[in-house]
Formats: structure tokens, sequence, C-alpha cells
């Protein structure tokens, strides 16, 4: 709970005992006014009886008439008596005073004030004293029956509706996909991409290509002219030969090229330091690129990250179809965090008995860049829709619930576990696909799987074997978030106004 809500809290906690004490001061004056009136009323009843006294004994001669008693007469005397009415004194009210054009803080401090002339303790869960009891088993029975963490309870329909999108996902991988720069969504995303990167150097000025000029290569020539930065090294020369590198992979050895926060570190820290970071054999390996003219716009710190940013992702755009004077399709940037697979510098693979690093740079080079991981990404997008929309439709229509209970939230343990398994039908699909046609070469294997499925299903693993863990407990996250739903609405004026606070 935030500081601020626990604030509003113990403003309302003094409310209320402000208006308690209130209610106490009616109800004594009230009883004052009550013991007023009763002594009225015996007063005009003794007067009542007085006066009819007094017409009896007119009437019975004993007073004469004119009021003038002669010798003999009997003589009434009626004597004036005081009588002093003393009832409790009733007590001041201590109010906190709010006055026109007071702020959040010095009202607060007004509250402080109350809170210490009326010997009263700010609380660390005010809304626990605000919640009356039955409002309080309630809510704890809710928070039991809707917040558990449970294990799913998945029918046949629900695994039979998962696999068979998986499947289909599965298919569309192993059809559409294929080999980076073969495949139908391939080429299909490549033009995406292309056509995103015109687009891009356009609202950045670009006019156009010259004539019998190729538009992509002007497009990328004019992003690369005008988002430069000092850690774009082409190849080992540019490094003085501290490793081996390409233009087919420089992109990917160097951090400051990946498309994540990864990259967007790495290159603000290069643009500020005049440095250069790249990973090689599993380590890093800082260059100094203090000669290179290189100097970053900015006139304070602010200005600064916001120029490293910008230079950050134009030259992204720059290089994510492929450099300006590449032949073919190029090579673009990768996708984002596969440049970390080069941390994983162990195994031997192949006849040459090449580490797993060394394999996911050659993977890289044969086109598995950001534009194939769009490729890689629809199967596993429309596997997701599939699962969602088949999902909410069984809810409404087979299990006849309300719309409002049929959204398609992975909170849902039954959701979860069908997402589970149609990526996982969908990764066993595209495994054993690549393991059939890679022929045992790793190089293949891994160019043939989707990785982006596979990424997406140990989420989904890792979230279920939580869950599965947690059973029975309390998802705390939901709860939170759900009391600071219900705080917000004890907040509201005609909430407050409805209880009397």
């Amino acid at each position: 709970m935030s500081a601020e809500l626990i604030d509003q809290g113990n403003a309302l906690l003094m409310q209320r005992d402000q208006l308690n004490k209130a209610e106490g001061i009616l109800g004594t004056a009230n009883a004052a006014l009550d013991g007023i009136e009763s002594r009225l009323r015996n007063n005009q009843d003794d007067l009542d009886a007085l006066c009819a006294l007094a017409e009896e004994m007119l009437e019975g001669g004993f007073i004469a008439p004119g009021g003038v008693a002669e010798a003999g007469d009997l003589v009434l005397v009626v004597e004036e008596v005081e009588v002093e009415v003393r009832s409790a004194p009733i007590p001041s009210l201590d109010f906190i005073d709010i006055e026109v054009g007071d702020d959040w803080a010095s009202y607060f401090a007004k509250v402080q004030g109350y809170a210490d002339r009326n010997g009263l303790t700010l609380s660390e869960d005010p809304f626990g004293s605000l919640l009356s009891p039955t409002q309080r088993i309630a809510l704890e029975k809710r928070i039991r029956d809707e917040f558990s963490l449970k294990n799913a309870n998945c029918d046949k329909f629900d695994y039979m509706i998962a696999g068979t999108c998986g499947f289909v996902g599965g298919l569309i991988d192993v059809f559409f996909v294929g080999l980076p720069g073969q495949g139908t969504l391939t080429k299909f995303t490549d033009d995406v991409t292309d056509g995103f990167v015109q687009k891009f150097a356009r609202v950045c000025g670009w006019k156009g290509p010259r004539e019998g000029k190729d538009p992509m290569a002007s497009a990328i020539a004019f992003l690369e002219r005008n988002f430069k930065v000092n850690y774009d090294h082409r190849h080992g020369g540019d490094v003085g030969g501290l490793f081996d590198m390409s233009t087919k992979n420089h992109h990917i050895k160097s951090l400051a090229h990946s498309p994540d926060l990864v990259g967007l570190f790495f290159s603000i820290l290069d643009q500020f330091t005049n440095t250069a970071h790249f990973v090689d054999g599993g380590k890093i390996i800082s260059v100094d690129t203090s000669g290179s003219g290189f100097e970053l716009k900015g006139s304070d710190f602010v200005s600064k990250v916001f120029a490293g940013f910008v230079n950050w992702f134009g030259h992204l755009v720059s290089d994510v179809a492929g450099s300006s004077g590449a032949q073919g399709r190029g090579s673009g940037i990768p996708i984002p965090f596969f440049s970390l697979l080069q941390f994983i510098n162990i195994g031997e693979f192949g006849q040459h008995k090449q580490t797993f690093a060394k394999i996911a740079v050659q993977v890289f080079e044969k086109g598995y860049d950001f534009r194939h991981g769009m490729a890689l990404a629809i199967p596993v997008f429309v596997t997701e829709l599939l699962i969602r929309v088949m999902w909410t439709f069984k809810q409404r229509f087979h299990d006849d619930r309300p719309w409002t209970e049929c959204v398609p939230s992975a909170a849902n343990p039954e959701l979860r576990r069908m997402l589970l398994v149609g990526h996982g039908t969908l990764c066993v699909v595209d495994g054993a696909d690549a393991a059939l046609r890679s022929g045992g070469d790793m190089i293949q294997f891994m160019l043939r799987s989707n990785l982006i499925g596979w990424a997406r299903f140990g989420t989904l693993a890792l979230k279920e074997l939580r869950a599965w863990y947690k059973a029975g407990g309390l998802d705390v996250e939901a709860v939170d978030a759900y009391l600071d739903v219900e705080y917000e609405r004890l907040l509201e004026p005609q909430h407050m106004m409805h209880h009397g606070w």
C-alpha cells in the first residue's frame, strides 16, 4: 500500500472520529433539551391545577367578588417560588479547520494536529479500521475464493483445443517459415522491413533515390549518414585485430547493435565514454574509440541521453535490412537477446568441435536475424490467438458463462495450461521437423528451430511450475491489485457521503 493511500485512510479515520464525537455531543444536547421540556410540562401541569383551584374557590364563595377580602373570608396566598434548572454542560467540539486554498500537505498537517490534540495514533493500516466486521468477513471470503492459487482443472476438450491450435501453428512454422530468406513468411517480413526503413528515412528527411539508384541502398545510406555512432566497426581490422570479426557478424558481436535493453545500455555507455563493447569467446571486449571523431550531441546529461537514444534507434533502423553496400539480403540486426547466446561458450559441436557461442554466431551469419525473427513470431502469435479465442467461445457457449467471465486472461489456470500445451505442441512439431531436416548438423538444426516459440514455451512452463509449487497459497500480486482498487473506491466522495464519513 502506498504512503499516499495510508495518509488518505488516516484522514478518513480522523474524520470518522470527529463524526462520532459530534454525534455524542448532539446526543448530550438532545438529552438536556428533553429534560428542559419535561420540566416545562410539569410546571404547566402545576399552573393548570392552580388555576382550576382558584376557579373552584371563586365559585364556592371563598373569595368575594372583586377580589376584596372581608372579615371572615378565607384568603388564598400564592407565593412566587424561584426554580433553578441545572443540566450538565455540553462539551466543546474539536474539529479540523479546512480553509479555502488548503493543499493536501497543509490539510494533512491539520489532521496530524487533530490526532495529537486528541491522543490518537495514525495507523499503518487505516483501512482495516474503516471496514466493518461484516465487510471484513466478506472481503476475507472473497480473497480465499478468488485469489487462491489453484491448479488447472482442464477437461478433455481443453486439451484437444490447445493441441489442435498448437499443431496448426506448427504446420505454419514448417511450411511457411523454413530457412532464413527462403520461407514465404520470411520473404514477407523482409518486404515489410524494407518498406518500414524507407518510410522512416522519408520521415527523417530522405527525398528518395537518385535516378537509377536502388531505393533501399539509398535509404540505408541516408540513415547511416544521419545516425552515426562510434561502435559501428565492420571487421577485425577496425579493432586492431583484437578478435575475429567480419561484415557478416559484426552486428551480433557488437552489443550495442542488439535491439533490446542490453543494446540500449551499451549504446548509451559507448557514446558517453567513447568506447565500443564486443563479445568474443564468451567475454566482453572493450575498444577505445576516442580517435573516431564522434561527438555526442547535447548540452546537458538529459539531452545527451536523448541524443544517444535517437542515435541508437536510428542506427538500428539503418542496419535492420542490411548495410547500404550489402549484396542480396544483407546482414541485419540480431533477434532481441540473441547476442547473449555468445556467452554460452561451452560444448563441442560438429566435426570442428565448436562451442555453442560460435554456433550461434554462424547461425546469425546465415540470416537468422531480426527479420527472420518476425517471421518466426507469426506462427507463435497464431497459436496464442487461436487458443485464447477458442477458450473464450468455449467458456461462453459450452460452459454458459457470461461474457464478463470470458475474458482470456493468462491468470486463469485453465487458459494458462492450454497455452502451455498449445505452445508445447508447436515446439514438438518444430523440433521434430528441425531434427529430421538437419541431419544431425547443429547449425542446420538451429536455423530450422523457432527460437521465439521455444522462448514462449519456456516462460509458460516457468509460470506453470510456479503455480504448481504455490498451489493453495494466495496470489499476492492479484490481491494487492484488488485491494488498491477497493481502497480507491473507499476514498471516492460518493462512498464517503453514503457512509456519513
